[in-house]
């Protein structure tokens, strides 16, 4: 079963996307979906994409990075590239006790990708760097 909820989840949030592009909004059959695939996580990352707390970081490289402005007022940072985010919630729920596919941080990443809800921010490959170190220290 593990193996094949992620192909669901990526279909759900492909299903989620055609119906925002052609309706711009998400209807009640997917809400239930989200909620039904992602748990408690699918509500509070439904309304951090509302909140328009999704910012995607670029380099000049193209190094991508999101940073998710969460309820509590603290900045995360998520890589969609490998399922992962820096809040504490992540590490518990998902990494250790594994009763989560993902955080609500992350599922904001994919919602708002999915929504096109993200806000964009350009910076050298300094200030990447920066983000993505500030996060380490933090942690260590």
């Amino acid at each position: 079963m593990d193996s094949t909820l992620p192909a669901v989840a990526e279909e759900l949030l492909r299903e989620v996307r055609r119906a925002f592009e052609q309706a711009s909004h998400v209807p009640d059959d997917l809400l239930l979906g989200l909620k039904f695939i992602f748990g408690p996580s699918a509500v509070p990352a439904l309304d951090l994409v509302d909140q328009r707390s999704v910012t995607r970081v670029v380099s000049p490289s193209g190094r991508t990075a999101y940073q998710v402005l969460g309820s509590s007022g603290k900045l995360y940072t998520c890589y969609s590239s490998c399922h992962f985010c820096t809040c504490p919630a992540f590490g518990f729920t998902v990494l250790q006790k594994s009763e989560s596919l993902l955080c609500k941080h992350i599922l904001a990443v994919y919602l708002s990708q999915a929504m096109g809800a993200c806000q964009e921010l350009t910076v050298s490959e300094e200030q990447l760097t920066s983000i993505l170190l500030a996060e380490e220290e933090e942690e260590g």
